[in-house]
């Protein structure tokens, strides 16, 4: 796809946006229907946005498949990133045709986990794609406090992978993860890849990777794992009487049972995947990580303050400047045509996939 962006022109000067766009949108679970909608307006604060690239998150195929959102019909999609195409009255500091990005939580930014900037504990939050129409569409509304400003020169498909490098950084700043640290993550979707990056920036000394998937070894290699893994014997044979940090971002109750089990004396597991089944903790687990005084941490999405945070510009700056590999990770960029069927198939997981990328604007 195209890197650069349009060139800013001021809102007098451009061009006349289209009356209609196409977008996938969910009626019901499982039935998802790509079909022409109305471009919407932005209000007073708010963006309309021409969406560059929108990921598929692991969250968005149950939700579209099983789960449904908080309303329907709605357009899903969450992990976005997008030029300025026209600016509600009482915007400014953006250009139009400029790039940025899109953190998928919106805060109220009145509560008071919120006064405090703990913007993911908000008390009556919005959220794109679940709560609010998102990104598998050509257009978007967001709020202007919404739009994160990008170094010059990152890739629009880069800007649209934020999400889960910042949130994957998020989770290990919640460990005191060291220089030197033997680190275990525990799934190597895109999440775990970068989680794997952050361990390695951060100095770890050891970074073993866990995944059923040799595709997905191979890849947890690439982004600089010491070892990759299939199995949780293989994986204690590494890490003796435990590691130091642990990431669990599968969402399996096996995984998350293994997280805590694997985590050393005075470590820290770390729980970013999501689960859809109960998950039992086994008894050797539940004395493991007792008797060996170590710490479980929920860490949910990636916001701190200043909005968004700390771990989305630094996740940023790191794409921009290459220290963080991303586009190895990319599996499918693919028109929004094909969302239906591609949401089945990763949902039967007849196909093997990691990042998932749909390009609305693209032919």
């Amino acid at each position: 796809m195209t890197t650069e962006a349009p060139a800013p022109t001021t809102a007098a000067t451009q061009p006349a946006l289209p009356t209609h766009m196409t977008a996938a949108v969910m009626y019901a679970p499982g039935d998802i229907r790509v079909e022409q909608a109305q471009v919407p307006r932005p209000g007073p604060g708010e963006v309309l946005l021409k969406v560059a690239a929108c990921g598929v998150c692991g969250s968005d195929i149950p939700r579209m498949l099983r789960n449904g959102g908080y309303i329907m019909p709605i357009i899903c999609g969450h992990e976005f990133s997008g030029w300025v195409a026209e600016l509600g009255d009482g915007v400014d500091g953006f250009d139009i045709g400029e790039l940025v990005s899109v953190p998928p939580l919106i805060p109220c930014r009145q509560c008071d986990f919120c006064a405090k900037g703990s913007f993911g504990l908000c008390e009556n939050y919005d959220y794109f794609g679940s709560r609010s129409d998102g990104a598998y569409a050509q257009y978007v509304v967001s709020p202007s406090g919404n739009l994160l400003k990008l170094p010059a020169g990152i890739d629009p498909r880069a800007a649209a992978m934020l999400d889960p490098a910042a949130i994957a950084l998020h989770g290990l700043w919640k460990t005191d993860l060291r220089a030197g640290h033997r680190v275990l993550v525990i799934g190597a979707g895109p999440i775990g890849l970068f989680a794997i990056q952050w361990a390695k920036l951060h100095g770890a000394g050891q970074i073993v990777a866990i995944d059923l998937s040799e595709e997905k070894a191979n890849m947890a290699r690439e982004a600089g794992a010491t070892h990759a893994v299939r199995s949780v014997e293989e994986a204690r044979a590494l890490g003796g009487r435990g590691f130091d940090v642990v990431l669990e971002s599968a969402g399996v109750p096996a995984t998350a049972d293994m997280a805590a089990n694997l985590t050393g004396p005075h470590g820290h597991a770390v729980f970013v995947g999501i689960p859809h089944a109960p998950v039992t903790l086994d008894k050797d687990t539940f004395n493991q990580f007792m008797r060996q005084e170590t710490s479980l941490h929920g860490s949910w999405n990636s916001f701190s303050a200043p909005f968004p945070g700390d771990e989305w510009r630094t996740s940023a700056q790191m794409l921009a400047e290459g220290k963080l590999k991303w586009e190895f990770m990319i599996t499918h960029e693919l028109p929004l045509s094909e969302l239906p069927q591609m949401m089945q198939r990763l949902g039967d997981r007849s196909i093997f996939s990691s990042k998932v990328l749909f390009l609305p604007n693209e032919d």
